[in-house]
């Protein structure tokens, strides 16, 4: 894939999502059954979910990160780049306690975030309910369903826009905002700038499939796991649900800018990733890991995407790509959610194949 920006510089990336802030504690089997949670499960939030996250903070000892999908990747992104404000990160929070620490979280990783604020509905949750080394997630997104195209009108933010190079976003925002999704990109292919999206959840692929296939022809990078394959082949009814003729067909797809082939990249766990560069079918093998050592592999495609990208605007080759997202993956996979220390001690030559 030709390569755009050979160095990181404040701005490069820049990212709209849906930020959750993650609530995390040590909860007992009554706090989980009055809310009816299984101990190693992840559900959206209804109404006797509400203050669930209140209740927490109220009689347990809560830990806060910046969560959601996009927001994990561009902070992962963040820390190996090392840039302050190499990254912009947009999407709806409240006006709210939980949207201040959020906002502060994410300063304190080096990210830029320009919020657009509500101001009845509260900052997103995932309320993360631990119990020994099972892992019950509530996700309650409120104001992150209320992101709008106008808040990329604002000059300050269109100015933002303007100054990136390199443009993200997880397929989670289709079920809020496809149109500011679409505006990014479009301004992306017309300036000759990286578009890349993610399948992210299987139910995208088919629920949602009209205004992913609205997005496909602007999408330069197209990052997925093996399930979401499979549920894009059956939306589209293609004719295998091989991993590698899923990744080659999406691959071909008509495609707005035409400077550049579509990149592919599939992960599948503990499997080699799959690539697609140029027509050409690519494996990398993973980082080998003992069972024991993983804690938990929610937010390892995140990770995968985030370290990926961070090589990528700082002008790495396809191969430095993805020893960096190998990188943050096998890291992430063992913590208890998307934590980071202060620096990471990647190199392109620490994570070979």
């Amino acid at each position: 894939m030709n390569r755009i920006v050979r160095h990181s510089s404040e701005g490069i990336l820049f990212a709209i999502g849906n930020p959750l802030l993650d609530i995390s504690a040590e909860v007992n089997e009554e706090f989980l059954n009055r809310y009816n949670l299984e101990p190693n499960n992840s559900i959206l939030a209804d109404d006797r979910h509400k203050h669930m996250c209140e209740e927490m903070v109220k009689h347990f000892t809560v830990d806060y990160v910046p969560g959601g999908a996009t927001q994990n990747t561009v902070r992962i992104a963040q820390w190996l780049i090392g840039v302050p404000n190499a990254t912009t990160f947009m999407g709806c929070i409240g006006r709210d306690e939980f949207g201040q620490i959020l906002e502060r979280k994410l300063r304190e990783a080096g990210v830029n975030p320009r919020y657009k604020y509500h101001d009845t509905e509260p900052t997103g949750t995932c309320a993360v309910c631990l119990t020994g080394t099972n892992r019950s997630l509530v996700a309650y997104l409120a104001a992150a369903n209320h992101f709008t195209k106008d808040h990329l009108d604002i000059p300050e933010n269109r100015e933002l826009m303007e100054k990136a190079h390199y443009f993200y976003t997880a397929g989670f925002p289709l079920t809020v905002c496809p149109d500011a999704m679409l505006e990014m990109a479009k301004f992306a292919a017309a300036n000759d700038r990286i578009f890349s999206m993610n399948l992210s959840a299987p139910f995208l692929c088919t629920l949602f499939k009209d205004p992913m296939m609205q997005l496909l022809p602007y999408v330069d990078i197209l990052f997925g796991n093996e399930l979401e394959a499979e549920s894009f082949a059956e939306a589209h009814q293609l004719p295998s649900k091989d991993l590698k003729a899923v990744a080659l067909r999406l691959a071909r797809l008509p495609k707005e800018n035409g400077k550049r082939g579509r990149l592919v990249v599939f992960t599948q766990g503990a499997k080699p990733t799959i690539v697609i560069q140029e027509g050409r079918v690519l494996e990398f093998p993973v980082v080998p890991i003992s069972e024991k050592d993983i804690v938990d592999t929610n937010g390892a495609g995140d990770a995968f995407v985030g370290g990926f990208l961070a090589q990528m605007v700082q002008g790495g080759a396809l191969e430095d790509c993805i020893r960096s997202g190998n990188y943050a993956a096998n890291y992430i996979i063992q913590q208890s959610g998307c934590q980071l220390p202060d620096k990471p001690n990647f190199s392109r030559d620490s994570v070979g194949f």
